[in-house]
């Protein structure tokens, strides 16, 4: 192993005392040594550094040592650095040394180093190191560094043992390893040191890559591609030199453009509604737009089912912030507004960043806006979808119902976010803005100052914040531009909220209009974090940025909508202070206000320094070079001004910061200072050395480059801009933010390169991937560092601390992810890997944005006649100056390519990409006393010319301009080869493209080809005597960019642009060898970007030659023109241009098809030509096109010389022309075959013996169940295939019904190795069955589901084959959760180190640990499972495949052998999206190609049966017009895009082919969005003219036409003609008779047998037992069928039917054969492209006429509901509450009666007579409920017919589930009645009744879930006892009553039979209840009501109250006759 050690002894003569740390940098890897500890004068660090090394020690490789004062808080600052080449070491192997640093200025310090260097070469020829040596080798932080990084850090991995001495060409070093060279290639330059030298030839530069692959091969034996990289396409884009930042390819900002957006939403139904007997209606609303459903009456579970859809165009900042808001209203109606229960708040962002951008059947969980203490009111059930435009929404296959019925499992939330929300409150606190526009832009201002004569032009600013739909706003400043406000404004919401954004303006206030002044949005995502260690949002106090237009002081600002937030700002507006705090409510509290409308109110100032400390900031700025000017600017003088801030902006700029900022210790009067300022003529500084900033560069008249560009001339004399600003130091979040970026970056490049390598298939990407995720981990432990010493400086907020923190944590975890990951790419899960890789892209830009700003991004304008022309935005960030490298600005102090484009809405389309200027520009941001060094990343070579009078203190002012004397003379060679795959610019479809190459201030154009989209030009472009400034050797690291333009050409008018790319040349000083392997360069492909759009891709090389002392002469000759005819153009010459071999190209012509009318002619007579690198074929004229569309000569060829390499082989074009009359020819369409690698023909390998074991199903997954028992079953291979001759193969398919639908999942996913199995043996399955069985028995009757064989219908097989999809769909998920889990583990025991054997035990483990919630994997695994469980066994239905996608994407588009090409006309569109083509379609062309190089290999022609004119394309059907039958069956459609006023439509169907059209319009389905049409329709075609079928869904109307829902269409030739045979689907079973009856005309045997024949293989041959062979594989099957009467008949057709269903697995031949199916097609409209209207579920069978003629169409037309009564009798109420009170004695007592209505129809509910004056709550009833309705027994679902309203033409169907509702009412005769309580049965699954009234309770209805249920459609009679219940005030469930009923299910025709009266009415009469003798009313009967009272109530207190008269009257009398008788008595009478 070769290897370069470094011996550090000692650092001496250092000065100071303190720690010191030493880095050494060898080929770009850096180590450290340890740090030595307060050291003075000398530092020992004694420390040996070794490199292990790949290739040999080149004479001219450097060493560094940088000695640094090591600080454990601040970063190190560098004492010296020692550089040194290491030639001397190269040739003797060791050298000890001691020599001086130099120090920054290049000037050498007295400190010293002393270190020992040794080398050894793989032949162990030079110095050996002893063994105790070896010891002080340090050691990396994870070992010895891992050498697979990308070689930007190390530029050289393990070698692999390569032979050392054979150099390869001369000088140059040994082949380093293939990537190493190709790298530096493609990077343009090694990773060097500013300050290397570079005396000699750089390593290898480009070598062609197989070529490179051989010669490593050679000298490494065994390649190590770790670092293997491409020349791509990122090439230019790429860059590791120090001197230059990359420029941004892509231009035009399409962030502000409109867009169509479709919003739909289906409200489904609500449950649980807060609040009694309420009439609920749900309102959705979104922005403005508000709908509604229809109302229900008196139910709190409403059930709508009601669709509706929203259209919007408009931006998608806008659309995201749109606020879909859904709220239920209870009675409301034309007159009140009614009142609101509940509402549900939503950002239409969150919705599309779910999955598949929709919620799906999820319920919303409603909370009152206006009571925050209540809990939840209720949830609604709705599917919420947000379309934009090339999205294709899925509607999910979702399981049963059963799992939607779970509230809890659903909520309409994203995930990870819990179900339970609190309400919290969020400050928004405003305290100040400053730098508001000074004057007031308005109408009224100029009018006021008119009428009034004072002139307060200053603005009136407010804040207004939005947020989740609701605004605040602060109080306004009048006039005022530093307005302070101290507000803060309160919003109330539940968190985490569901609207993402925050959005706060600062607004003008004025009597007519407020008018934005600037926009700011706050992500809350950015702003907190919602993990474990997590922190609510918070924000500041910091200040904000805000930017929009330009401050010209117009009347009217034509960017107003920049204000606004649209599009990219193009100029500072304002900056604002803000904090924001959240804090979560404690709704128990009692002092809580429950209202959430925003409140305002002032809040304490703020302390200055809160916000950091204001330090003065320089930036520094240095246009070398402006051109690319655009000519419309017009020849006036340009100039350039830089602003950041409001510094440097001419019109209101600030010099300093107002008086309270500015430091006051000079003691001197800032009156004074501004005095000095404005005296000071010239540019000059006052005393104190301050200068005054200059911010735009000297105006100067441009020169002309070419026809379109101007240039000005920065040519000797750059000029130089200089601002100083103040703002609060707050540099650390930038710092942290570029770490991040540069990561990211870094991260980027690596991924692009690996995809490139996947594309190009090159060797070994997951090498690269591996050097990339290696890099990564480096990277983030780098961050964690040096992020790590954040100081505490002032201004640091919450957010910056917490933030911090998790970034740190998140870049950790992303290290070791990044390592773990390293660790498991594999070759073949590359792709996965990559997709993962990815992610860590996008979470490191995520976290790089910082959303607290602090310095203001700068501006560059280019000022013509004092006007703004164009602008460029460059972020502070990327300038700003750090002493640490990691933490630099990425375009600090190098020089940048910035490209300015037109401002707002200028810059839309075509005007955004044309470049308005380019500038080569350098700029240096930092603090003002760091300054010292902001020149140092300028191209070295100049003088700096300063402004003449200064003071003392000249050196530290900045250059005016700067004078190169250097000046280097260079020859550029552009070697433009082709372009492929351009935009098309003209109305024919093609372009007249030329390519004009910009360099410096040249400029050069290619010839203009016309009419192709892939010009091969051929030219050499020599641009001579190209002057560049600057030192040579700089250059050649660094020389500048070329742009290359593609134009098209028009005849008349200006060129119109298609694209542009850039590249960089590869360089030779004059002092270099020109050849390999640099020279001469290589063809690279560039991709050529046109806006955000890439146009295409150019092959191209560049070299630029110096030219020195001797002139041109010393350069490599050019060859002269070769070719006359094409005048004096150079030609690319011969070792660049591609080595080419013979090939032939064979083209078979079919026909065209649908070509559409050319200047409103018909086309004719068209012929189709083909070419491809300049040679072509015709095809034959079509004589007729009307008539026969078809070629009459199919297969046509030409040879042709193309690359070796496939990846440059050029296009090949199709054009089809209209021969018209008089040799005229016009062009109809082209199309370009871009890449022609899927058309090469290998000749098939003899050898290899292909069969396919496996039968594959969708996604990959395959069910294997025991038998036949599916389409798809995959066949098991019999135990006993030894007993069979060598070669047999059996297959067994045997009929027996499978035991368990899912036996077994096998996930057969490319990507992963996991295999899960759910594995089921018979026997168990038996025992599982038992034991359901027994359970049924316990739970009652067990319920049989024979079905019967007469009943079945296709609907039978339908439904039994979509519930397999579910489950299917179902087994894929559990499959892919365990899979995960199994990955997780894996991934968790990589990281704890465990060996796969372990994995089970500690799986196991690790569960019992984790006893935390389940996850929602878990979850949705349990989930999925259980509903595996639960399905009961089903009697086996013969099934048919239910594809829920086009049948087309199934099967590779049917493009077996017969190729659709796109034939395109007209200018493509430009559209941020790609345009959606399909309007450019002019008609297709139909044929396919073959190429091959010539010689082919012998054998092929041989094979028997070959014909010579048919070339490859042997066994082709003949083109001649073919009569078919197409039979349409179109089964249903489903969420169709509602067409009427009412959101809903009225389909029906219209089926088109060719001429003929059939309308089933009398047949439209009324008011239904999911009709289900079930009908067949024949058409009668003639192939080909009549090939495409249309399938439309239209909307009838009354009045007027009808309108286009949506259509979809198919072509039926491929279909036909197709290997698969997609004629007739092929049934899984064959049967005579029944709803399985075989459809196709030609019984299974007779297909079989023509297969084979077409096949070239022998006849099938049927053996005895039910066996068949074909080609040598033996398939089983039964022998007998049964026939209609019953009788057994032997048969071959199920053997042979076997072999049809398992044809894939015949070699050669075998193919998947189209089985019975139903497929799912997508409707569009033509209008609306690229977004669903609803899908149709169809198939079509095609039969050729000339064949026996099939039986009759199978009968799919839609069940009929059946006509049921349910017969409900109310018999007894018990525990009724009651309600009333008694008026004379006030006891409790309810007047009873019971209502019931089936859901859905309460206008039919019916009340049985009331129980008056119940005292116990008992009733007695006897009444009878009757209710007729019409039931769909396969879908559960009542189907109404009403009219909705009396409006209404014509009835509509409705759709309901079965649910009967009871409810107990309390009689009031002169109020309303009182509702008491409810219980909803749903007749398929509700809860038995209980025996007897105590035996009834709450828990019937609470654990509803486990308990057994059952169906009145199975039991017909049931009776028992049901609770009512209701919600008392605390929203619990409480009991109110029971009712005993009993429910009678009977048919329509026995109800006729024994039909029975309503109540207690004859027939069949119920007798009257025996009610006690309280049950009446008082005022109806008076007397009664005395007699009860008497007799009843109060017969004791009567009898006390009579007797105690009694006794009173005897008292009485006795006093009055006491005295009378008492004196008779004395008197003696």
């Amino acid at each position: 192993m070769m290897s370069l050690m470094v011996h550090l002894k000692t650092a001496a003569h250092l000065r100071g005392k303190g720690d010191r740390i030493a880095k050494v940098t060898f080929r770009g890897l850096s180590f450290y040594s340890r740090v030595a500890e307060n050291c003075e004068e000398e530092a020992h660090f004694n420390q040996t550094f070794r490199w292990p090394i790949a290739s040999r020690l080149d004479a001219d490789e450097m060493l560094e040592i940088q000695v640094y004062n090591y600080s454990k808080v601040f970063s190190n600052r560098l004492v010296g650095t020692f550089c040194m080449v290491l030639q001397k070491v190269a040739e003797e192997g060791h050298l000890e040394l001691t020599d001086t640093l130099i120090d920054d200025n290049n000037t050498s310090i007295k400190t010293s180093v002393t270190l020992e260097i040794r080398y050894q070469p793989m032949d162990e020829t030079m110095g050996v190191w002893s063994d105790g040596e070896l010891l002080g080798v340090p050691d990396d932080r994870d070992g010895m560094f891992a050498f697979e990084t990308d070689s930007l850090l190390s530029g050289q991995s393990r070698g692999s043992g390569m032979s050392a001495g054979r150099a390869l060409q001369g000088s140059i070093p040994t082949f380093r390893k293939a990537g190493k060279s190709v790298f530096s290639a493609m990077k343009l330059g090694k990773i060097k040191n500013s300050k290397d030298d570079h005396k000699k030839g750089d390593e290898p530069a480009i070598l062609d890559m197989e070529d490179l692959d051989r010669k490593a091969m050679r000298l490494a034996g065994t390649l190590e591609a770790d670092t293997i990289s491409l020349a791509s396409v990122t090439a230019v884009t790429t860059n590791v030199s120090n001197k230059r930042s990359k420029p941004d390819i892509k231009m035009e900002p399409s962030s502000g453009r409109p867009v169509d957006y479709q919003i739909s939403i289906t409200v489904i139904e609500a449950r649980q509604l807060i609040g009694l007997n309420m009439d609920p209606v749900v309102c959705v609303e979104i922005g403005d737009d508000k709908k509604y459903t229809s109302m229900k009456e008196s139910t709190n579970c409403p059930y709508y089912n009601e669709y509706f859809v929203f259209d919007f165009h408009v931006p998608p900042d806008v659309m995201f912030d749109k606020i879909i808001k859904l709220s239920v209203i209870h009675s409301k109606n034309l007159l009140r507004s009614g009142t609101l229960v509940g509402t549900f708040k939503m950002d239409v962002g969150t919705v599309y960043s779910q999955p598949e951008h929709q919620f799906y059947h999820k319920w919303a969980i409603l909370s009152d806006p206006d009571d925050i203490t209540a809990g939840c009111k209720g949830y609604i059930k709705c599917d919420i979808a947000v379309v934009g435009k090339g999205d294709n929404i899925r509607t999910p296959h979702k399981a049963n119902e059963t799992n939607e019925d779970d509230i809890e499992g659903n909520f309409l939330l994203p995930e990870g976010i819990p179900a339970e929300r609190q309400w919290a409150r969020f400050y928004v606190k405003v305290y100040r803005a400053e730098g508001l526009p000074k004057m007031n832009t308005n109408i009224m201002a100029n009018v006021k100052k008119a009428l009034t004569g004072e002139n307060r032009d200053l603005v009136d600013p407010y804040v207004q914040v939005q947020f989740a739909g609701q605004k605040g706003k602060t109080s306004v400043q009048r006039s005022s531009y530093e307005p302070i406000w101290n507000e803060q404004i309160i919003f109330s919401e539940l968190f985490p909220p569901l609207c993402r954004r925050l959005k706060i303006q600062i607004r003008d206030s004025d009597k007519v209009n407020d008018v934005a002044i600037g926009t700011y949005f706050i992500d809350l995502r950015k702003i907190s974090n919602d993990g474990d260690k997590g922190f609510l949002p918070t924000l500041g106090p910091a200040w904000v940025n805000m930017y929009g237009s330009t401050r010209q002081y117009t009347l009217m600002d034509e960017h107003q909508d920049l204000n606004e937030g649209l599009g990219e700002g193009v100029s500072f507006r304002a900056r604002l202070l803000l904090s924001i705090t959240v804090e979560i409510l404690d709704t128990a509290s009692p002092e809580i206000i429950s209202s959430t409308d925003v409140q305002v109110e002032a809040v304490s100032n703020i302390s200055e320094s809160a916000t950091g400390k204001i330090e003065e900031f320089f930036l520094f700025g240095s246009f070398l070079e402006a051109t690319m000017i655009d000519r419309k600017i017009g020849d006036k003088a340009i100039s350039f001004e830089i602003t950041i801030g409001n510094y440097g902006n001419q019109i209101d700029g600030m010099s300093r910061l107002s008086s309270t900022k500015k430091n006051k210790k000079d003691g001197e009067k800032e009156e004074e200072e501004n005095e000095l300022i404005q005296n000071s003529s010239e540019d000059e500084a006052d005393e104190d050395g301050e200068l005054v900033s200059v911010s735009s560069t000297p105006p100067m008249r441009p020169f002309i480059t070419d026809r379109n560009y101007f240039h000005l001339p920065y040519f000797e004399k750059k000029p130089c801009v200089y601002i100083k600003s103040w703002w609060q130091d707050q540099r650390r979040r930038l710092y942290n933010s570029n770490m991040m970026d540069k990561i990211a970056d870094k991260l980027e490049e690596g991924l692009n390169d690996v995809q490139e390598i996947i594309k190009t298939e090159k060797a070994f990407p997951e090498r690269r991937l591996r050097g990339v995720l290696e890099e990564l981990s480096v990277g983030c432990s780098r961050f964690v560092t040096l992020a790590n010493k954040d100081l505490n400086q002032a201004g640091r907020t919450k957010l910056d601390r917490e933030r911090l923190k998790s970034c740190m944590r998140e870049m950790d975890s992303m290290g070791q992810q990044a390592k773990q990951l390293r660790t498991q790419v594999k070759k073949n899960i590359v792709r996965d890997k990559l997709k993962l890789a990815h992610n860590f892209l996008q979470k490191l830009r995520f976290l790089a944005d910082e959303p607290q700003h602090s310095i203001p991004d700068v501006f560059i304008w280019m000022m013509s006649n004092n006007k703004r022309i164009a602008y460029a935005r460059i972020p502070s960030k990327d300038i700003l100056y750090s002493i640490v490298d990691e933490e630099t600005g990425k375009d600090c102090g190098k020089v940048k390519a910035v490209f300015l484009k037109l401002p707002g809405k200028k810059g839309f389309g075509s005007a955004g990409w044309t470049v308005q200027a380019k500038l080569e520009l350098y700029l240096w941001l930092g603090l003002t006393k760091q300054r010292k060094d902001f020149l140092s990343g300028l191209p070295n070579g100049f003088e700096e010319v300063k402004v003449a009078k200064m003071g003392p203190s000249l050196h530290l002012v900045p250059p005016v301009s700067l004078v190169y004397n250097m000046k280097q003379v260079f020859q550029l060679r552009a070697h433009m080869y082709q372009a492929r795959s351009l935009f098309a610019a003209d109305s024919s479809g093609l372009s007249d493209p030329f390519a004009r190459v910009f360099f410096s201030t040249h400029s050069q154009v290619t010839e203009v080809l016309s009419e192709t989209l892939c010009p091969t030009w051929d030219e050499l472009l020599v641009f001579d005597d190209v002057e560049l400034f600057g030192e040579a050797t700089e250059l050649r690291d660094d020389p500048p960019i070329i742009v290359v333009e593609i134009y098209d050409q028009d005849t008349v008018g200006k060129a119109e642009f298609i694209g542009r790319t850039f590249a960089k040349p590869t360089i030779k000083m004059c002092d270099e060898h020109y050849g390999p392997p640099r020279f001469p360069p290589q063809l690279e492909y560039y991709q050529i970007y046109r806006g955000n759009c890439s146009a295409g891709e150019l092959l191209a090389a560049f070299e630029l030659l110096q030219i020195g002392q001797g002139g041109r002469a010393d350069l490599p000759p050019i060859e002269e023109p070769t070719d006359t005819e094409r005048g004096p153009i150079v030609p690319v010459p011969l070792g660049i241009r591609p080595v080419l071999s013979h090939y032939r190209i064979e083209v078979l012509f079919w026909g065209l098809r649908d070509l559409k009318r050319i200047n409103l002619a018909l086309v004719d007579r068209p012929r189709v030509d083909i070419e491809c690198a300049g040679r072509g074929v015709q095809s034959a004229l079509i004589q007729n096109y009307k008539k026969n569309p078809n070629f009459s000569t199919l297969v046509k060829w030409f040879e042709v010389d193309l690359p070796e390499n496939e990846l440059l082989h050029p296009p090949l074009n199709i054009r089809v022309v209209d021969c018209r009359a008089f040799g005229r020819y016009i062009l109809v369409g082209s199309h370009v075959v871009t890449s022609l690698r899927r058309f090469i023909y290998s000749p098939p390998d003899k050898t290899s013996n292909k069969w396919a074991t496996a039968a594959k199903l969708m996604n990959g997954y395959m069910v294997l169940t025991n038998g036949g028992s599916q389409p798809r079953s995959s066949p098991s291979l019999s135990s006993h295939t030894l007993s069979h001759p060598p070669g047999d193969i059996i297959v067994n398919v045997d009929g027996e019904p499978p035991i368990r639908k899912m036996d077994t999942v096998v996930k057969l996913d490319a990507m992963s190795d996991a295999v899960v199995k759910v594995d089921m043996t018979e026997e168990e399955g038996d025992k599982e069955k038992k034991k359901k069985k027994k359970k049924k028995k316990k739970g009652g009757v067990e319920e049989e589901d024979e079905a019967d064989e007469s009943v079945l219908d296709w609907w039978s097989k339908y439904f039994a084959s979509i519930e397999t999809l579910k489950e299917t769909l179902r087994a894929q998920e559990v499959a892919q959760a365990e899979a995960e889990e199994r990955e997780d583990l894996e991934i968790a025991a990589e990281a704890a180190d465990i060996k796969p054997d372990d994995l089970l035990l500690k799986g196991s483990r690790t569960k019992e640990k984790g006893k935390e919630k389940k996850s929602s994997k878990d979850k949705k695994k349990s989930q999925a499972a259980d509903s595996l469980e639960k399905q009961p066994f089903k009697v086996k239905l013969d099934e048919l495949v239910v594809y829920n996608k086009e049948l087309e994407s199934e099967y590779g588009n049917f493009e077996d052998w017969l190729h659709t090409f796109n034939l395109y006309r007209g200018k493509a569109g430009d559209d941020d999206e790609h345009t959606l083509d399909d309007d450019r379609i002019v008609g297709r062309f139909k044929g396919s190609l073959c190429m091959y190089k010539l010689p082919l290999p012998g054998e092929i022609s041989r094979e028997a049966g070959f014909d010579p004119n048919m070339g490859m394309f042997q066994s082709i059907p003949h083109n001649d017009p073919i009569n078919v039958l197409v039979r349409v069956y179109v089964v249903r459609a489903t969420d169709l895009h509602p067409a009427d006023i009412n959101g809903k439509a009225d389909p029906y169907i219209v089926i088109k082919l060719g001429k003929s059209e059939v309308k089933d319009k009398e047949n439209y389905i009324s008011k239904q969005l999911n009709p289900v049409f079930g009908k067949a329709f024949d058409i009668e075609a003639t192939f080909p003219v009549e090939s495409m079928l249309t399938v439309s869904v239209y909307d009838w109307d009354l009045v007027g036409t009808d309108d286009l829902i949506g259509e979809t269409k198919i072509d039926l030739e491929n279909r036909f003609y197709s290997k698969y045979r997609a004629t007739c689907g092929i049934s899984s079973t064959y049967s005579v008779h029944g709803y399985n009856v075989w459809r196709d005309p030609l019984k299974p045997s007779q297909i079989l047998a023509k297969l084979c024949k077409d096949g070239k293989i022998d006849a099938p041959q049927y053996g005895p037992g039910g066996k068949v062979k074909v080609a040598d594989r033996i398939f089983h099957g039964p022998t007998e069928i049964e026939e209609e009467n019953g009788l057994k008949k032997q048969t071959e057709e199920h053997l042979a039917l076997s072999v049809l269903n398992h044809w894939e697995e015949i070699p050669r031949v075998g193919c998947k054969l189209v089985p019975e199916h139903v497929e799912t097609r997508s409707l569009l409209h033509p209008d609306k492209p690229g977004i669903e209207q609803g899908r149709i579920e169809m198939w079509a069978d095609m039969f050729p006429m000339d064949m026996p003629a099939p039986g009759p169409a199978i009968d799919i037309s839609p069940r009929k509901p059946k006509r049921y009564e349910l017969r409900v009798i109310i018999w007894n109420t018990d525990e009724v509450i009651l309600e009333d009170d008694d008026y004379f004695t006030g006891e409790k007592s309810s007047d009873i009666f019971v209502r019931g209505w089936l859901k859905g129809q309460q206008e039919d509910r019916q009340d049985t007579d009331v129980h008056y004056h119940s005292l116990t709550g008992e009733g007695n009833f006897n009444w009878r409920f009757v209710f007729p309705f019409n039931y769909l027994i396969a879908e559960e679902k009542i189907v109404i017919s009403k009219k909705e309203s009396m409006f209404s033409w014509d009835e509509t169907e409705y759709k309901i589930p079965p649910r009967l509702t009871l409810q107990v009412w309390d009689a009031d005769h002169f109020s309303a009645d009182d509702f008491l309580g409810a219980i909803e049965l749903d007749l398929n699954r509700f809860p038995r009744g209980a025996k007897t009234a105590k035996q009834c309770s709450l828990n019937m209805i609470r654990n509803e879930q486990e308990l057994p249920t059952i169906s009145i459609f199975k039991q017909k009679r049931v009776k028992g006892w049901w609770p009512f219940v209701a919600r008392d005030e605390n929203d619990e469930i409480e009991l109110t009553g029971k009712v005993e009923a009993e429910l009678h299910l009977v048919m329509a025709e026995e109800a006729e039979k024994s039909p029975v009266g309503l109540g207690r009415n004859e027939p069949d009469p119920l007798e009257k209840p025996n009610r006690p003798d309280t049950t009446f009313l008082w005022f109806l009967s008076p007397l009664k009501a005395i007699r009860y009272l008497v007799c009843n109530r109060y017969k004791w207190l009567i009898i006390k109250i009579v007797l105690a008269l009694l006794l009173l009257i005897m008292l009485g009398l006795f006093l009055y006759s006491m005295p009378g008788y008492i004196v008779k008595k004395l008197l003696g009478a």
